[in-house]
């Protein structure tokens, strides 16, 4: 696998590197980035928790779980998938996030297009989808610039924040 799976002038999509637990624990440990993933991502999230999470990513093989970096290469984000089994081993579901440092500039879209055309590719992947929050706007317009289409609305499917909330249910299959 290489380094890098995606390069341009604002972002890349690299392999973990085990230095990036410092600025990962930086730029994740925000209440509003934890408002919109799942549990497993902790709050506060503290630099064990960078280095726990990383080491778990460069343990899967193949890596599934990439580093987005800034154009100095500092760790800002991060975006992986998961590949199912079974019936369903040619699917995927994916999930990322950004720091909030980085917001509203579209370098989510750009890692997002780029970690679905290297999944769809090199795994022959026909689907894969994304669950976002309802209440979280941002990351559906991602998935919609991203070309994912939005397949309908999970009602009172999670519990976040001491509150059931729904979810929306948006993939990107090999005919999209």
């Amino acid at each position: 696998m290489l380094e890098r799976i995606y390069t341009s002038e604002r972002l890349s999509v690299r392999l973990w590197r085990r230095d990036d637990a410092p600025a990962v624990a930086r730029h994740a440990d925000n209440r509003k980035i934890w408002l919109n993933l799942r549990d497993a991502f902790p709050f506060p999230y503290a630099l064990a928790d960078a280095q726990r999470f990383i080491e778990q990513a460069l343990a899967m093989k193949p890596q599934s779980y990439f580093c987005i970096a800034s154009p100095q290469d500092e760790a800002i984000g991060s975006i992986g998938f998961i590949r199912h089994q079974d019936v369903e081993r040619f699917s995927a579901e994916i999930g990322y996030w950004l720091s909030e440092e980085y917001w509203g500039r579209g370098l989510t879209s750009e890692a997002l297009s780029a970690v679905t055309r290297y999944a769809m590719e090199t795994y022959r992947l026909i689907r894969i989808y994304a669950t976002p929050f309802a209440h979280n706007a941002a990351s559906c317009r991602v998935l919609e610039k991203c070309g994912y289409l939005l397949e309908g609305r999970l009602r009172r499917a999670a519990v976040k924040d001491g509150k059931v909330v729904d979810m929306m249910m948006y993939a990107f299959t090999k005919e999209d």
